[in-house]
């Protein structure tokens, strides 16, 4: 799709009042902000990805418009789009915050992921509090989704059209919708959002199916029943609220065969929250645990979307749902990014540097005889922490690497490129890594300046 020029140039102001914003904080004293040059969405772009955030329709102004303009391709509206929110009173509906998301990402040439039209909570008390026959339950289901998916009709492409089916055994959850209507309300509800928007893509949403168990494979068997019976279904929505150094290993699997089905997948609610406060090494593992989920979805074509609920940690759900957690998202309280957000980057695809003078490297010659010498590299952060790295040198008298433990170094002429094993690639602040290799030399030996990246 072709972006227009009045696009590119909300895109270019979106960015500059983010930089003017990022030196406001620096100029107040708090440590500069340090993100990765390309924004997020274009690097989820160059993987075929589309990079989103939930959002509070009334923020979307200030540091906090700018970043979710310049930085994500998607917009799922928090709450907006929920029944109690747009029919609090039957018959009366408040489309104000819904519209408003729906026209800020217009102007920034975003997609709108449309959340929820069938769900068990977030109802309005005059629909909940009722007594309703199947068959008036059944209209009031296929009014609701007329109307909501035909206002934006052109506007949403996505639809999570039925959030939360499933009780953690695979069982289906005791609903209004399902005690109502029996297991058909989903097939149901996805014909009536296919007749609303044909263009629309339709999704099931659920939490803790993003791993292989008995709630994902009820999921799963309900997505091949639909494409059996040629009910319409698109996708399917992991939501990915996940607790601190807990990614499911069965994650990519997962995805895999949700695609194997001839449907799309996406991960719509991506956050890692930890037990407070915060400290450089949590810190380091929510930044693992965010890379190793974004990495899961870039290595599966049909992973169309990552979206993390909520880009701020100011803008989270997880303080007030699970008291004691937080700090669940990439960036924190003050809008800086957090090294969670360097780790999406870089399973995106994208390079960071560590801010000057937060993360050390020095060379060391330890040993060193006729024709051949032992170097060691070590890494030191302080101020910063790191979630994987890389030491780059250029030696200056032709030596070359003949062996290397605790990294991997490759060298093309006299470029030596070291990035961490499996096992080190993190350092939290205040802590130390090392790796060491062996080299040929002939005549001298100088020490090279080592630079360090991500």
């Amino acid at each position: 799709m072709r972006t227009s020029r009045s696009a590119v140039r909300a895109r270019l102001a979106a960015l500059c009042a983010g930089l003017l914003a990022a030196g406001a904080l620096f100029a107040a004293g708090a440590a500069p902000a340090h993100a990765a040059a390309t924004p997020l969405r274009d690097l989820a772009a160059a993987k075929g990805k589309v990079m989103g955030t939930a959002v509070t329709g009334s923020k979307l102004t200030g540091t906090y418009g700018d970043l979710a303009g310049a930085q994500f391709s998607s917009l799922t509206p928090g709450n907006a789009m929920k029944w109690g929110s747009v029919e609090p009173t039957q018959g009366t509906f408040n489309w104000a915050e819904a519209d408003q998301i729906v026209a800020f990402a217009q102007a920034h040439d975003q997609l709108v992921r449309g959340h929820t039209l069938v769900w068990h909570s977030q109802n309005p008390s005059w629909l909940t509090n009722g007594t309703w026959t199947s068959a008036q339950l059944g209209t009031l289901l296929q009014n609701h989704i007329a109307t909501e998916v035909g206002r934006y009709k052109g506007k949403v492409s996505v639809w999570d059209v039925v959030n939360e089916p499933f009780n953690e055994d695979g069982t289906y959850r005791s609903t209004l919708w399902y005690d109502g209507l029996g297991p058909d309300y989903i097939a149901s509800a996805l014909t009536w959002a296919r007749a609303a928007d044909p263009a629309a893509k339709l999704y099931v949403n659920d939490y803790n199916v993003e791993g292989v168990g008995a709630k994902s494979t009820a999921l799963y068997n309900l997505v091949k029943s639909l494409k059996e019976r040629g009910v319409p279904i698109d996708g399917v929505g992991l939501q990915a609220h996940l607790i601190l150094g807990q990614v499911p290993s069965t994650l990519q699997q997962n995805i895999q065969r949700f695609a194997d089905l001839g449907v799309d997948v996406a991960i719509t609610e991506l956050d890692v929250r930890m037990a407070l406060p915060a400290d450089s090494a949590k810190l380091a593992q929510q930044a693992a645990d965010y890379k190793a989920v974004t990495a899961a979805c870039v290595a599966v074509t049909r992973c169309v979307n990552l979206t993390v609920w909520g880009f701020t940690d100011s803008d989270s759900w997880v303080e007030s749902t699970f008291p004691g957690y937080g700090a669940a998202t990439p960036y924190d309280a003050n809008y800086a990014p957090k090294p969670a957000y360097n780790a999406i980057a870089e399973a995106l695809g994208g390079t960071s540097t560590p801010p000057t003078g937060a993360c050390a490297v020095t060379y060391a010659v330890t040993s060193q005889w006729n024709t051949g010498f032992t170097g060691q590299v070590t890494i030191a952060c302080s101020g910063a922490a790191l979630s994987s790295w890389k030491a780059n040198w250029t030696f200056g008298a032709g030596q070359q690497v003949t062996q290397a433990w605790n990294a991997t170094c490759t060298q093309s002429g006299t470029a030596v490129s070291c990035a961490n094993a499996s096992y080190n690639g993190t350092v939290p602040d205040g802590g130390s890594v090392s790796f060491g290799f062996n080299g040929s030399w002939s005549g001298s030996n100088p020490v090279p300046t080592v630079t360090l990246g991500q």
